[in-house]
Formats: structure tokens, C-alpha cells, sequence
């Protein structure tokens, strides 16, 4: 099964780069400023689950692209959807699998209407990475994993021969029945925790030590809700990691998006904050609607001082 993993960034670079060492048939698609280093510095993973190095990881350019992929792995940022579909459209045949690993579900329509809904899988990640200046990958936690299924939960030959592709390859990888709900669940969570922290500016211990914990509690509910209109409840155990995440004193975790405020960088936060709040309707989410807001005006700012 050939597969093109669409940038080699910390998420693409890591879980490609894990496949690639178990001995799959993996191609970045990368720019030629990441071309440069990976062909002068090769493909670096430091993790506690193994330090990995590849010294000419296969690449490819857009430009050199001319050939079908049975697998499209794409982990872009949201806000570069756009740009990467253009990049890798060529890849894409009546039987590609595109697997997105983007948070949010609006990239699932996106993709649907640029190629074909048959073509795209529901997909979700979990871990913690990040570049550093010389294009290292360093994994920052003990877990990493992909999630993948149809959309409508069916085992199909096609996603049971791709589990079979992710599987043993150096990550948890699982195969789920109920992707769009595990989707869903995660959106919850990461657009409540996104919101607390960019409302807030600040890690949630402070936030809890100055008895906001039952903003932090209402806020999720609130995002709980609107999956909940769309039939996806949030399961109970779900529910309690993200409450005790939200409200847990002492606690150091701050979501990715305050940190993107913190560097003056652009933020996913119509994907992950307006999209859920567009989808709630009529839905009471006070608290939701005034995150939206707050972010929306840093995007507006950041773009007319960056002159964007």
C-alpha cells in the first residue's frame, strides 16, 4: 500500500517516519524549504518511545507530483487545508483513501467537495510534538496513536487492508466502528480547552485558583450540547477526562491555540471554535459565543498587523 504524508511537520513527520522504519512504502510531500533540510539533515524523531533516524526519507514536491497514492495522510493546520489540497489533488484516484488527522469536522466536507465523500475517511490523532529550529521531531509524551474508520463505521476491504498497513508499524493505531463519534468527542473537549485557555490567557491551575472551575465546567457543557444536538452524547468517561483536564488545581496544561496567541500566530479557531458554534443553532452557549468573539478579534488584529 503506497502512501503520501502530506508534510513532514511533527505530526506527518512523526507517524510517516514511524511507518516508513517498519518498512512501509511512505513519500512525503513537502515544500522545497523542508526538502532542503531533510535532504541535508535527513528525518530526526526523539521520543521516549524510541529515537529514530532517517538519513534520505523519501520526498517528493507538488510540482513532481504525478502519480495516484492508494493512501493520502494529511495533517496539515486547518487554516492550510486549502493550500494542501492543491498540493496533493494529483494523488488523489477514484480509490485513494484520504485519512485526515485535522481536529474539527469541517475539513470532512471540505475534502468531499474538492474530490469525492468515498474518498475521505474519518481520522483523529493523539499526541504531543513539535519541530525545534533544525527540523527535529520531538515527541513530548508517552502516547501516539491514530484512529481511523468509514464514516459510516463499515468494515470495508479497504480500511480492513489499511489497518493492516498501520498496524505494528511503531503507534497505536485503531481501527474504530464509531470514528465520527470519537471525532466528536474529541472536538468537544479540544474547543472547550481552547476556548477556557484563550478567554483566560492562562495555564488551568491559575484559571482554577481563582475559582473559575465552574466557567470551566459550563463551558464544556456547552460544547457538550452541540455534539449532542448532532447525535454525538458525549460519553460519561469522556465527560470526566475533560472535566478533570478543565478544572484539575496545580494543573500546568495549556491548549495549543493560547499558545499560538502567545507567538502572534494564526490560529485554527474557525475549525475548531466558530464551526462548533455555528453547528449549535439556537442553543443557549453565552460563554462559547464570547470565546468566538475574542478570537475572532486577535485574528482580525493579527492579520492587519502582520498585513495578511
Amino acid at each position: 500500500m503506497r502512501i503520501l504524508v502530506v508534510g513532514a511537520g511533527a505530526l506527518g513527520g512523526y507517524f510517516g517516519g514511524r511507518l516508513l522504519a517498519a518498512g512501509r512504502d511512505v513519500t512525503f510531500l513537502v515544500r522545497p524549504h523542508r526538502a532542503a533540510l531533510l535532504a541535508q539533515h535527513g528525518l530526526e524523531i526523539i521520543s521516549v518511545k524510541g529515537n529514530l533516524q532517517i538519513a534520505h526519507p523519501p520526498i517528493v514536491t507538488a510540482d513532481k507530483l504525478a502519480q495516484h497514492y492508494d493512501v493520502v495522510l494529511l495533517s496539515c493546520k486547518a487554516f492550510d487545508l486549502t493550500d494542501a489540497i492543491k498540493s496533493f489533488a494529483p494523488a488523489v484516484g477514484p480509490q485513494t483513501m484520504i485519512l485526515p488527522l485535522l481536529n474539527g469536522m469541517l475539513h470532512l466536507d471540505i475534502l468531499a467537495s474538492h474530490f469525492s465523500a468515498e474518498n475521505v475517511l474519518g481520522g483523529l490523532s493523539k499526541i504531543s510534538a513539535t519541530l525545534d529550529d533544525q527540523g527535529r521531531i520531538h515527541h513530548l509524551s508517552t502516547f501516539h496513536s491514530i484512529s481511523f474508520g468509514e464514516q459510516d463505521g463499515t468494515r470495508t476491504p479497504r480500511i480492513e487492508a489499511l489497518n493492516g498497513t498501520l498496524s505494528a508499524a511503531g503507534f497505536d493505531a485503531h481501527l474504530s466502528d464509531k470514528i465520527l463519534a470519537e471525532m466528536w468527542n474529541k472536538w468537544t473537549f479540544i474547543a472547550a480547552a481552547a476556548s477556557l485557555g484563550c478567554l483566560m490567557r492562562a495555564e488551568v491551575g491559575d484559571i482554577i485558583a481563582t475559582g473559575a472551575a465552574s466557567y470551566a465546567k459550563a463551558l464544556l457543557n456547552e460544547c457538550a450540547a452541540i455534539g449532542a444536538r448532532h447525535d454525538f452524547s458525549q460519553d460519561p468517561q469522556s465527560m470526566q477526562f475533560g472535566e478533570k483536564m478543565l478544572t484539575e488545581a496545580g494543573s500546568t496544561f495549556k491548549p495549543s491555540m493560547l499558545r499560538d496567541i502567545e507567538r502572534g500566530q494564526r490560529t485554527e479557531a474557525h475549525h475548531i471554535v466558530s464551526d462548533l458554534l455555528r453547528r449549535g443553532g439556537d442553543l443557549p452557549t453565552p460563554i462559547l459565543q464570547i470565546a468566538d468573539m475574542h478570537l475572532r478579534v486577535y485574528e482580525t488584529r493579527r492579520a492587519r498587523e502582520s498585513g495578511a
